[in-house]
């Protein structure tokens, strides 16, 4: 995981391009109404989700691997004088001392674990700082064909402007699948125009990502200890079709035995 963090180098360029998606947020903001405790957000990156949650009143801690990204996050916390402590850890190997009721993995924050090792090691770590009857829910792509099918050429994402220069930043990617490994190679390309629309810099950057079908999904899940209750195809609680984009599990922990836990 330490060698796929190019897109993370550059916390603010990431809240420029995703801080304004919020339809997960209002999602765990619903389920956490019920909830009491300590909350915990795994791959938190610049707290796109925490700090919505803690302006609600809830306690969280924010865990991530990547430094820069939880430096930002505990700088926009303290603008807002919240109170959310910020870990530095593996979340496949994770130590916090605590128990919570309610934890959660966005922003398709599962597909950065690449082998069934690491999906495993993180599952346990989940399980283990989950309470009893507790709730997890992961978010992650639906493997369509669309999403799967190589872009070699670039492809045109998106664009956004800067509010602090007003230049434009188009975004593109390429990609390719490794059907066998399940994983996309994938190629950014952030192409910045002034005023006059002319190309003054370009940034490009790799990342890998690991695609996890429906039927692999649940038995990841239901084999390390956790009782699926529902599964959407979106944030908006859309049925799981060969149409969705997503894919959202929210998930109970049961109880199981350690040789269940360890047969993989």
């Amino acid at each position: 995981m330490l060698t796929n963090l190019e897109e993370y180098n550059n916390p603010l360029l990431y809240d420029d391009e995703n801080e304004q998606y919020t339809e997960d947020v209002a999602f765990l903001l619903t389920e956490a109404a019920h909830k009491s405790g300590i909350i915990l957000d795994l791959a938190c990156g610049t707290g796109r989700a925490t700090i919505p949650l803690a302006q609600a009143g809830h306690s969280l801690i924010g865990v991530d691997i990547h430094p820069p990204m939880l430096q930002e996050a505990q700088k926009k916390a303290e603008a807002l004088n919240l109170s959310v402590k910020w870990v530095e850890q593996d979340c496949t190997q994770l130590d916090l001392k605590v128990k919570s009721d309610f934890i959660y993995i966005i922003g398709n924050s599962f597909q950065h674990f690449l082998t069934n090792e690491e999906q495993h090691a993180f599952l346990r770590s989940v399980y283990t700082h989950l309470n009893d009857g507790g709730t997890f829910i992961v978010g992650i792509r639906f493997p369509s064909i669309e999403e799967l099918t190589p872009t070699e050429a670039e492809e045109y994402w998106k664009s956004y402007q800067d509010p602090d220069t007003g230049y434009t930043t188009e975004v593109y990617i390429s990609s390719h699948y490794d059907a066998i490994k399940q994983i996309q190679h994938n190629l950014t390309t952030r192409k910045i125009r002034d005023y006059d629309k002319t190309i003054i810099k370009e940034i490009t950057s790799k990342i890998d990502l690991r695609y996890t079908f429906p039927q692999e999904m649940e038995h990841l899940l239901t084999r390390s200890g956790f009782i699926i209750t529902s599964v959407y195809g979106d944030w908006k609680k859309s049925a799981l079709t060969n149409q969705s984009t997503q894919m959202i599990y929210v998930c109970k922990k049961q109880r199981v035995n350690s040789t269940l836990q360890q047969g993989f």
